[in-house]
């Protein structure tokens, strides 16, 4: 028997996280293109981030029709946050006067290329890449190396960069609140064992 669910943030009403998910303002816009296995992912970080800032959008799929339109909203300069070798750090933007549309694909590493390759419109885009040496606080996934981010994170530590002074730190809190909640329904031990908790 299935739980009742919270309609916005989609947990357990149990465990629902709404109370802690801000309502910031940004002069980025971001929109987040999630693949769908992400959807009922236990740690939606896509849905927070997007449930959070006024000026994103979430839209889920493999191939998005709308993708020419989505990503030319008047106004803004549309930036891919992905890695790639001709990627721009952040940095490069921080005092521009056109502000970005940030796209940011949700998903593993896999899936994320799965978007790439199946939007050519995606691939395209110019890239930008957040600074090295984040650390993760995603303490429930191995992650494939340092500097690996929850998508989140990635969101928070991109407005950080292209906002200061403005702060986007209150964006983690329903996240930090997500994960202590798993670490406590697996119980500490199992926790330690499988992940190793010490920081």
């Amino acid at each position: 028997m299935s739980r009742p669910q919270c309609p916005r943030c989609l947990r357990p009403v149990s465990h629902c996280l709404c109370p802690l998910i801000p309502r910031l303002d940004s002069r980025t816009r971001v929109l987040l293109l999630q693949h769908p296995s992400e959807v009922n992912h236990a740690l939606n970080t896509a849905r927070l981030a997007a449930l959070g800032l006024n000026n994103a959008q979430l839209v889920v799929g493999e191939v998005f029709d709308d993708l020419a339109n989505l990503l030319n909203p008047p106004g803004y300069q549309a930036r891919l946050l992905f890695p790639a070798d001709d990627a721009q750090p952040l940095q490069a933007y921080a005092q521009n006067d056109q502000p970005l549309l940030l796209v940011v694909p949700d998903g593993t590493w896999r899936k994320a290329r799965k978007l790439l390759h199946l939007n050519p419109l995606l691939a395209a885009l110019p890239r930008v890449t957040l600074a090295d040496g984040g650390v993760s606080r995603y303490r429930l996934r191995k992650a494939p190396g340092p500097g690996a981010l929850s998508t989140v994170e990635a969101i928070v530590q991109a407005l950080q960069v292209l906002e200061a002074p403005a702060s986007f730190e209150t964006l983690l809190k329903p996240f930090e609140a997500l994960i202590e909640g798993q670490i406590a329904a697996m119980g500490e031990e199992v926790f330690q064992r499988n992940h190793g908790g010490g920081d």
